[in-house]
């Protein structure tokens, strides 16, 4: 990550990201990192190191003289990053670098209400407990797959998440941790965790794509996520891309998730199975009973006609919107992720095709357009970002 971000945040805060991302480093390493004089960084870290959110770490390697002594972030500081999606649940205990200590994943329901869903969570992070994975949790992220409101910590109007609209979430996870805690769009945290650990992580401006069950933008513009007003920038699913197209869930027609979210994909891919028009879609079909995203990356690997068309009309539909956004914001890096990056190269080539005729030469010239290099990990690996951040920024 860059370290010339946020010049004017805490000089702790800076401080503190500086040994997250870099690890241990000596005092003048800081001093050149930060540009701030020796005397007043000397103070902040003598600061940190008797209220222990720092350690003194053995010596640095001599550069001619006495060598100095390296500091790093006590290693017992451990947070909870949570990514709850559609049909699943990931937990990661990290350390303050970052890295985690342990890891768990299972199905989940949202529709099982925030009670019954938090709660699990707390039963999980209690059994880490327990397991002596840590002995207190000193942030917790959360992501969720849908809209909230990240300055009060809030769902709103979930369309997939029945009863957690305005369910005080974030409140009840600190109470219940003791500790600060923080609640995001998932596409968000997914994009803060490949500009932290993936294939962004030297980039300060790009859109994260995230392409599942529904269809989100999360956007990084001068190394942070841009929500806009109300928390709900980069909401590309919902744009019309069709004047008189199939109805999408959030009540209107032709909206990009309506032809091409994971839902519209399934539907065309059982339709294409079932009319003889996909042998590979209906050997799948008559084997499984249904029929997935991955089915149809199969088939068109193997040349199946109706699934190769089926990725080429999703990777049009989204490049037409994206070649929008790129000639409006001149973003560094797009990346592609979510559930139906599974579609693969088929997919991005497409995406990558329509951007690059649609959008302005020099908007496009030095724009890669890639596949997320973390994965299913991107939304973990964000939330431990988001909770680092409220943990540092609330230090004093």
């Amino acid at each position: 990550m860059s370290s010339n971000r946020h010049l004017w945040d805490p000089l702790h805060v800076r401080v503190l990201r500086q040994l997250r991302d870099f690890g241990p480093l000596s005092r003048a390493q800081l001093a050149d990192r930060l540009e701030v004089p020796r005397p007043r960084l000397l103070g902040e870290l003598n600061r940190l190191l008797a209220a222990e959110q720092i350690t003194e770490a053995g010596p640095a390697k001599s550069r001619g003289g006495r060598r100095s002594t390296l500091v790093e972030l006590n290693p017992r500081l451990r947070f909870a990053a949570i990514d709850l999606g559609a049909t699943s649940l990931d937990i990661e205990i990290t350390n303050g670098r970052l890295e985690a200590v342990a890891a768990h994943t299972e199905a989940a329901d949202l529709r099982q209400g925030p009670k019954t869903v938090l709660a699990r969570i707390g039963e999980l992070l209690a059994k880490a407990k327990a397991d002596g994975v840590y002995e207190h949790l000193d942030g917790v992220g959360l992501g969720v797959p849908g809209p909230v409101s990240f300055r009060d910590g809030v769902p709103v109007s979930p369309p997939i998440m029945p009863g957690w609209d305005g369910y005080p979430v974030r409140e009840l996870l600190a109470r219940e941790h003791g500790c600060p805690a923080v609640v995001d769009n998932d596409v968000n945290i997914m994009a803060l965790g490949e500009r932290h650990a993936g294939v962004a992580d030297s980039v300060d401006d790009m859109f994260f794509v995230k392409l599942g069950t529904g269809i989100g933008c999360g956007i990084i513009i001068g190394g942070d996520v841009y929500r806009g007003i109300d928390g709900c920038a980069g909401d590309i699913g919902h744009i019309q891309v069709v004047a008189h197209g199939p109805t999408c869930r959030c009540g209107n027609v032709g909206c990009l998730e309506a032809l091409f979210g994971g839902a519209a994909l399934a539907t065309a891919a059982t339709a294409a199975a079932r009319s003889g028009n996909s042998p590979a879609l209906a050997e799948r079909l008559a084997a499984q009973g249904t029929v997935t995203a991955r089915d149809v990356a199969d088939g068109a690997a193997h040349g199946d006609t109706a699934c190769v068309q089926l990725i080429r009309e999703g990777g049009r539909l989204v490049g037409t919107v994206l070649a929008g956004l790129v000639s409006f914001a001149n973003p560094s890096m797009i990346v592609i992720g979510g559930g139906m990056a599974q579609l693969g190269h088929s997919l991005l080539a497409e995406i990558r095709s329509v951007v690059y005729r649609r959008s302005l030469p020099l908007a496009t010239g030095n724009l890669p357009v890639v596949l997320s290099e973390l994965g299913p990990r991107a939304g973990v690996a964000g939330a431990a970002v988001l909770a680092s951040e409220i943990t540092f920024e609330q230090w004093s």
